[in-house]
């Protein structure tokens, strides 16, 4: 295996544990409207991951910068021709860091609930955007032969990256609604189980659909091994949130993530970018990766920092571990 190949298998390493981690944060953002039914539960489910939610981005971060470095072409393609859509996504993450942040700084009631109403479209708009990016990603766009993105902004909203949004969205309001019945205690554990089991079956149906279009489309035998484990796990999580296996069901959920995003990197490899325009077009890993010394000084940092990265979070949470209710929630002046 080539090292430009090695690179496109920890890429997709790391949007894994970006969608893992961060899908169970933005579904918790999301919750926060369709859980919580005071200020007191959008304090706790807002708790649940306030320890977490920066250090789950630190994924994204590595991945990006993974991207650049490692596939310049891609990087610049992607950016320039999804310009709009990741600025939206950039804004609302900006946006959702300062509402974690800054809602408790003032006691009044209308600060509280604007920074708590942008948590919540913060969470929604980027979680339904990652899809709609993945499904273009992966069905192709207008590609030139100069390697740059001649489409517009239209045509990324087409019906099956639309659907993958949709996809993403609910998977991750899913994924986020069995880390909150995981973490709370009470009242609100219940129904976050409840409603879990419901945005579960939405999701399945969705999910269902999506992976075998994409299957159809692009998929070889390896992809459509990846589809059939996202579907037994997506199954199992919401069978096992069903019996009340929160533990059970967050984890078979978060192999669902796993082996959904990994479908969509097989179904894409050798490409990273398809050319709707003319195959011939399309950047791969090949022509659109760096230098083989680059890559080779690139693996040898991942090796030495990722195992550190991996510590430090796992550390985290452990140490916020335990569950948390209404009665943990210390009273405001």
């Amino acid at each position: 295996m080539e090292l430009h190949d090695v690179w496109f298998v920890l890429i997709a390493v790391l949007w894994i544990g970006y969608f893992f981690l961060e899908g169970f944060d933005f579904g918790v953002g999301v919750l926060t409207k369709l859980l919580a039914r005071d200020r007191t539960e959008k304090r706790v489910l807002i708790n649940t991951i306030g320890p977490v939610w920066d250090g789950n981005e630190v994924w994204l971060l590595t991945a990006g910068g993974a991207t650049f470095a490692a596939f310049p072409e891609w990087y610049a393609t992607l950016f320039s021709g999804f310009y709009l859509p990741l600025l939206i996504i950039l804004v609302c993450l900006i946006i959702r860091g300062v509402a974690f942040e800054y809602r408790a700084k003032r006691p009044e009631e209308n600060w509280q609930r604007n920074w708590e109403q942008a948590i919540f479209w913060t969470s929604l708009i980027p979680a339904f955007l990652w899809g709609v990016a993945f499904g273009n990603i992966v069905r192709g766009v207008k590609i030139d032969r100069e390697m740059e993105y001649v489409g517009n902004f239209w045509d990324l909203l087409n019906p099956y990256a639309l659907l993958g949004g949709l996809v993403t969205l609910t998977l991750f309001t899913f994924h986020g609604a069995v880390f909150a019945s995981l973490k709370t205690l009470g009242d609100i554990r219940t129904r976050a189980r409840t409603l879990a089991l419901r945005l579960g079956l939405v999701t399945a149906v969705l999910a269902l659909v999506f992976l075998i279009w994409t299957q159809v489309d692009k998929g070889d035998g390896w992809s459509l091994l990846a589809m059939v484990i996202a579907a037994v796990s997506l199954v199992g999580a919401i069978g096992a949130i069903r019996i009340g296996r929160e533990g059970w069901s967050f984890a078979l959920s978060g192999v669902a993530i796993a082996a959904a995003v990994a479908m969509l990197f097989l179904a894409l490899f050798p490409n990273v970018m398809p050319s709707s325009l003319d195959p011939a077009w399309s950047l791969t890993v090949t022509n659109a990766s760096s230098s083989p010394y680059t890559l080779k000084i690139m693996t040898w940092c991942a090796a030495i920092a990722t195992p550190l990265v991996l510590l430090y979070q796992s550390w985290t949470y452990w140490v916020f571990r335990k569950r948390i209710g209404t009665q943990n929630i210390a009273q405001a002046h």
